[in-house]
């Protein structure tokens, strides 16, 4: 079976699909004996003409674009910086501002105050990994008012501010939201 010809050099990465086609692609001849195509080989073929065949929005053929390095800012499953202010961005804050609250014995709520720094990863759903202020309000738990009615405390008393590190687990299809990490201080 005939290799690739990628080799290290910059030149070798630059081989047209054509060349490619060429070379690999149809049956191999070694004198007067031609190589059978294998399953492998087969597949390469496919993949090759494919590539060699897609055509940029003005309809010419793009020979080398299977042999140019794309240049893909996300792969998935790596983490990704969003905007702090993105709406679902602070969906996942305010669901993590909401665990705090449930696992605290403050008698006043606490609210997400301000999002420095958010990333999300695409899992099973997606993954916030979130850097925020969160606040004591003025408003009691047992009267569990909606937080965005909630002032901040402005008693220097009471007033408290923590930085917390959340993970926001969200898959959206199922309405489900998980915060397995919080840790705040």
């Amino acid at each position: 079976m005939p290799m690739l010809p990628f080799g290290n050099s910059r030149k070798d990465k630059q081989l047209s699909c054509r060349a490619l086609l060429a070379k690999h692609v149809y049956p191999v001849s070694l004198g007067h004996h031609m190589l059978p195509f294998t399953q492998s080989t087969m597949w390469l073929a496919i993949l090759l003409a494919l590539c060699c065949l897609t055509s940029d929005s003005h309809g010419t053929h793009s020979p080398d674009f299977c042999c140019k390095d794309l240049n893909i800012s996300v792969k998935p499953g790596f983490p990704k910086i969003i905007k702090t202010n993105d709406s679902e961005v602070l969906k996942a804050a305010r669901h993590s501002v909401e665990e705090f609250n449930n696992s605290t014995n403050d008698i006043f709520l606490f609210k997400e105050s301000r999002v420095s720094k958010a990333l999300v990863q695409v899992v099973k759903g997606l993954k916030y990994m979130l850097n925020m202020e969160i606040g004591r309000t003025t408003c009691r738990k047992t009267t569990h008012p909606h937080l965005d009615n909630c002032d901040f405390q402005t008693n220097p008393a009471l007033k408290r501010v923590l930085h917390c590190y959340s993970e926001v687990w969200v898959i959206p299809w199922l309405h489900s939201f998980k915060v397995p990490v919080l840790r705040c201080h």
